[in-house]
């Protein structure tokens, strides 16, 4: 089966320029492509996911990706879906940020000899003159066009900055550099970066007169309609330190009945006639194979020594088995308990609640169970002994759970 044909049956494929020509370049020659990710913060996150998951598919059918890390274009901020500036970064945030994603990109693609390679546009654009760069690659831009694109129409009913609108021009100008450094004729992305993308390949296309693409893959949404990755404390990132494996575990594990066979096509390597039989699955055997892709996932982005201590976790909370030593631990000291045992502080301490107001909050709506008891007083104070050598569990709604131990 020919890969655009795999990505096609997986669920990954948005909108694709000159679909023929690109399925026959494929099949004369390995194909080299690129994905950009700009680094704005020291993680990636669940958006980032599919792009990258789409990236590792099309290598392992013998393409070459090219992972830009947009330590330049970050400078300015890409105004797509967005209806405020972006933060402005410093230069050592951004360096820092790009090492952090490159070293969590590597547990996807393999960057060995001839293999993928990692690149960061802050070695061609930060170096640009401005005045030879409007010249060279402005004059090839129609403001007319460039307004009517989804990435700036959000913006433009708040008010668009010249900073931003530069945006479009620098990635397409990516696209050029990459095809000129590496023969780079496919860029890839989200759904929400075909705007630039089509620039970018429109640029190669005028300015060298070859032929360039442009491919883009579906956004995560719900079965009805909204994104998907956002959890109570956020988005839902890749780095374990922001959001656990257990975390990570649990958000597929729920995920809606209507969203499981897609979920195993995108998320995971699963064979997919295994993708279908577990999403034909109903009543209660769907469990079945929401327990299959929670468990993949976390596998492909913590390991499986992590994914098999949340599934234990889960287990021993949800099913009646499994070991509780795996189920999310905060440990207390004597010292902290001396100071302020109000339950309110050790649900924000724990990282149940954000803070000790939404505790309170919590408390007050009898959201909060601490042992088998639901908690019922905003000044319940929570002592030692109440711990004790095997811990004391803590409930926050039906699904939220950390074990407090003493330290």
């Amino acid at each position: 089966m020919h890969i655009l044909d795999s990505l096609k049956e997986r669920g990954f494929i948005a909108q694709v320029t000159f679909e023929e020509d690109l399925y026959t370049a494929m099949e004369k020659e390995p194909m080299t492509f690129y994905l950009g990710v700009d680094p704005t913060a020291d993680s990636l996150h669940v958006g980032h996911f599919i792009p990258i998951l789409m990236s590792a598919h099309l290598q392992r059918a013998g393409h070459r990706p090219v992972i830009l890390c947009g330590g330049g274009t970050a400078m300015v901020g890409d105004p797509s879906g967005k209806t405020d500036l972006r933060k402005m970064m410093t230069r050592e945030t951004i360096a820092d940020n790009v090492r952090a994603i490159q070293r969590q990109l590597s547990r996807f693609l393999d960057f060995g000899e001839g293999k993928a390679i990692m690149v960061n546009n802050a070695d061609w654009l930060l170096n640009l003159n401005y005045v030879d760069f409007l010249r060279d690659i402005g004059s090839l831009f129609s403001v007319n066009h460039m307004l009517a694109a989804d990435c700036y129409k959000k913006r433009l009913e708040v008010g668009l900055t010249f900073l931003e609108f530069n945006y479009m021009l620098m990635q397409s100008y990516d696209f050029l550099e990459l095809f000129k450094q590496h023969g780079c004729r496919l860029q890839i992305g989200g759904d929400d970066q075909w705007s630039n993308i089509l620039s970018g390949a429109d640029l190669i296309r005028r300015k060298e007169r070859e032929d360039a693409y442009a491919l883009t893959c579906k956004l995560i949404m719900t079965a009805d309609g909204n994104k998907m990755g956002k959890t109570e404390k956020g988005a839902l990132w890749l780095d374990p330190a922001r959001t656990t494996p257990y975390e990570f575990y649990q958000y597929w594990r729920n995920v809606q009945d209507a969203d499981v066979e897609r979920f195993l096509g995108l998320l995971t390597f699963l064979p997919m006639d295994e993708v279908r039989r577990l999403g034909a699955l109903a009543g209660n055997e769907i469990n079945e194979a929401k327990r299959v892709l929670a468990f993949e996932v976390t596998k492909l982005i913590h390991g499986e020594a992590e994914a098999l201590k949340a599934q234990d976790a889960a287990q021993a909370l949800f099913g009646g088995t499994g070991d509780m030593e795996n189920v999310p631990t905060y440990a207390v000291t004597a010292e902290t308990l001396a100071e302020d045992n109000r339950l309110t502080t050790l649900l924000a301490l724990c990282g149940l609640c954000a803070s000790r107001g939404e505790a309170r909050k919590m408390v007050q709506s009898g959201a909060v169970m601490v042992g088998e008891e639901k908690a019922t007083d905003i000044d319940q104070r929570v002592e030692a002994a109440q711990i004790g050598e095997g811990g004391l569990l803590l409930r926050k709604g039906k699904k939220s759970y950390c074990r407090l131990v003493l330290a």
